[in-house]
């Protein structure tokens, strides 16, 4: 499967025909926006008027929330895709959205085709000066990777929050050591999180789990679960194209007859296939789990991550459903 088409699938019920770029993380602690602003990022007061601030822009409001993390008082963030009730696959670039990657000193940006109108606005408005750090070349993943949902993998923010670092060094050398603190504290954020899955990996591996799509399956892996979804299923909902009707019945049967013991659900992407899908689950008592492909509000990264992996253990415990992360 190509991921580029995942830009062109065309879904049911979900689109962003536009996105109002004077929003900003202002809070590590937060997936909330307000006016364009220069970020606290938990790092004392917001920046004065007269001080300096590199202009940032993050694709997915994830990467913006760890561009503030390490930037602080420093940046000045702009998350583009937000929004946890629609579906990020079907975003259309705005002129808003243009203007703001135009006046970019730093982007970060997934890849793999997820976000790749960022690279085309990037292209109509070149600027050699401009750091741009598209995930998928850090990570050294070829076009070829069939999941796209880097930031569920445990290994992945830690080197992007080190590139980020690295390239707000250079354009702000003065303030190396304070961006090299910040990437320390984001790490020891990160451990109550690996910290849950290790735990889970220790008591449930091998636990048979089921998805809509492959939006958390790198962390499912990461604990050790057994994704029982056809790989083709998965595919088919993501890119929005007609799945076979034997990977569908294949999906029902793991609900109907209790064959997983949980149904990790995308509130993000919703059509009658997985409707009909989570009502099954409902139905037949699968507990459930919303996973999400943005950070939902009030959370950071750190935080929604952890809160996905206890969610998926009090799942399995206790067969208790949380459906929406609130």
């Amino acid at each position: 499967m190509k991921i580029q088409s995942i830009m062109k699938s065309k879904r049911q019920g979900f689109f962003i025909s536009s996105v109002l770029l004077g929003s900003v993380l202002v809070l590590s602690g937060c997936g909330t926006q307000s006016p364009s602003i220069s970020s606290s990022s938990a790092h004392g007061s917001a920046t004065s008027p007269t001080q300096q601030t590199i202009t940032a822009v993050g694709a997915e409001n994830e990467y913006a929330n760890v561009i503030s993390e390490i930037g602080g008082r420093y940046v000045s963030v702009t998350a583009i895709m937000s929004n946890p009730n629609t579906d990020p696959h079907t975003f259309e670039a705005s002129p808003q959205v243009a203007a703001e990657i135009a006046n970019a000193q730093l982007i970060v940006q997934n890849g793999l085709g997820y976000d790749s109108f960022m690279n085309k606005l990037e292209s109509a408005s070149p600027n050699a000066n401009r750091k741009v750090i598209e995930v998928q070349n850090l990570l050294g993943l070829p076009n070829q990777t069939s999941n796209p949902h880097l930031w569920y993998n445990p290994s992945t923010m830690p080197r992007v929050a080190a590139a980020i670092a690295a390239d707000l060094e250079q354009l702000m050398p003065a303030h190396k050591k304070y961006f090299e603190d910040n990437v320390k504290k984001f790490d020891a954020s990160l451990q109550p999180w690996y910290n849950a899955i290790k735990q889970l990996k220790i008591k449930y591996a091998g636990s048979p789990v089921a998805v809509t799509e492959p939006v958390a399956d790198y962390m499912l892996q990461a604990a050790g679960m057994d994704i029982r979804t056809p790989w083709s299923l998965q595919a088919a909902i993501m890119n929005g194209t007609d799945p076979a009707p034997q990977d569908v019945q294949t999906e029902q049967n793991l609900l109907k007859y209790h064959q997983v013991k949980v149904f990790l659900y995308n509130q993000q992407v919703v059509d009658p296939l997985t409707q009909s899908l989570l009502t099954l689950a409902e139905q037949h008592h699968v507990p459930v789990v919303g996973v999400y492909e943005t950070m939902p509000p009030g959370y950071s990264y750190a935080s929604w991550m952890l809160k996905e992996v206890k969610d998926l253990q009090k799942a399995l415990v206790y067969h208790q459903s949380t459906q929406t992360l609130s």
